[in-house]
């Protein structure tokens, strides 16, 4: 019975230890969570009004592209889910951080030019943070950011190569195009600080671990515009938040 018992002791053991190192699947892991003594504000981009009809984008000027696309692509530029919520926003503290200094992290963020179509469509970053730009495809492509903050530059890239590129300031949002296929956009937006994120197709976002405080979040969109909205947090408090983007002229 006393070795029965030490080999039920020692599966639980390992059982437990197994835990700890892999969390359960489709659970998150627990340093997944606010760092302590911090605030969350999470909540919800939507667009309202009626939806405009996207722009049917053909791509039969290079066989490599129509061959992945063969009855085109609708355009990114206005995309939301059947209730509403508003996908490609970024939502970020555009002030109340004072002096604070963030050192950008060491990982890389990911731009992929797949299907002659960027993804993300939307991608944010930290300032001076590496970006891997991939090329997927069996074409040439050409990369041409437009920034009004930082340095613009002009780069062809080869098929199944990578360049790495960084933004030293600040800016929402630079434009990203290719000049061998004009329908090919997207944004990149760069920040000093970490408190920032791009809404999901159903249009959810959350900002992480934000010092208690007094700040102005701002929710900005390539086509509709931007929204400003004020918000105080405190320790270990979570605010929700709802912004509502209506249709522009032209839309």
């Amino acid at each position: 019975m006393k070795a029965k018992a030490l080999a039920l002791l020692v599966a639980a053991i390992a059982v437990l230890v197994a835990a700890g190192r892999e969390p359960a699947r489709g659970r998150t892991p627990a340093n997944d969570g606010p760092a302590p003594g911090t605030a969350v504000v999470k909540g919800l981009v939507k667009f309202a009004g009626p939806r405009p009809t996207p722009a049917h984008i053909s791509m039969n000027a290079d066989p490599s592209c129509s061959k992945v696309h063969p009855g085109g692509v609708s355009a990114e530029d206005v995309v939301a889910s059947p209730d509403g919520g508003l996908q490609n926003v970024v939502v970020f503290v555009s002030e109340g951080l004072g002096d604070r200094t963030f050192d950008p992290p060491p990982q890389p963020a990911t731009l992929e030019q797949k299907g002659c179509m960027y993804g993300p469509h939307v991608v944010a970053v930290r300032a001076n943070q590496e970006l891997d730009i991939l090329n997927k495809d069996e074409t040439t492509h050409n990369l041409h950011p437009l920034p009004l903050n930082n340095r613009e530059w002009n780069k062809a890239q080869a098929p199944g190569t990578s360049v790495d590129a960084r933004f030293a300031r600040e800016e929402v949002a630079i434009p990203m195009k290719c000049n061998v296929h004009p329908w090919m956009r997207s944004y990149i937006a760069v920040f000093k600080h970490p408190f920032f994120a791009v809404t999901d197709k159903a249009g959810n976002f959350e900002l992480k671990n934000i010092p208690p405080g007094d700040y102005t979040i701002e929710a900005w969109h390539e086509k509709l515009g931007k929204s400003i909205q004020k918000v105080s947090v405190s320790a270990g408090g979570t605010k929700e938040m709802e912004f509502v983007f209506k249709s522009t002229a032209g839309h």
